[in-house]
């Protein structure tokens, strides 16, 4: 592959997008996915700190193939807002 190539990152539909997120929280904080929904306030019901953030950072960057910065993940209030940011990221409008 040529780096100069442009990769291409396939698409994900904003439920598999929300799936991923939940199974990458839930791995991180050792819970089921299935009480991580979009009103979901990390800090507020999981008191996640910045090291758990960026764990959960670091592995999203991998899986989606873009650049996260745990602090623009960290002004997310929500689950929900966290995955609003990651569509708009992938999309390049960030």
């Amino acid at each position: 592959m040529n780096p100069t190539e442009p990769t291409t990152v396939p698409a994900v539909s904003p439920d598999d997008l929300f799936g991923l997120v939940r199974e990458t929280i839930a791995d991180v904080l050792g819970t089921s996915p299935d009480v991580i929904v979009e009103s979901t306030d990390l800090r507020t019901e999981y008191g996640i700190d910045s090291l758990e953030m960026m764990s959960i950072g670091a592995q999203l960057e991998r899986a989606l193939n873009v650049r996260i910065a745990a602090e623009d993940l960290m002004r997310a209030e929500t689950v929900g807002q966290a995955v609003a940011f990651l569509a708009e990221r992938r999309a390049g409008r960030s």
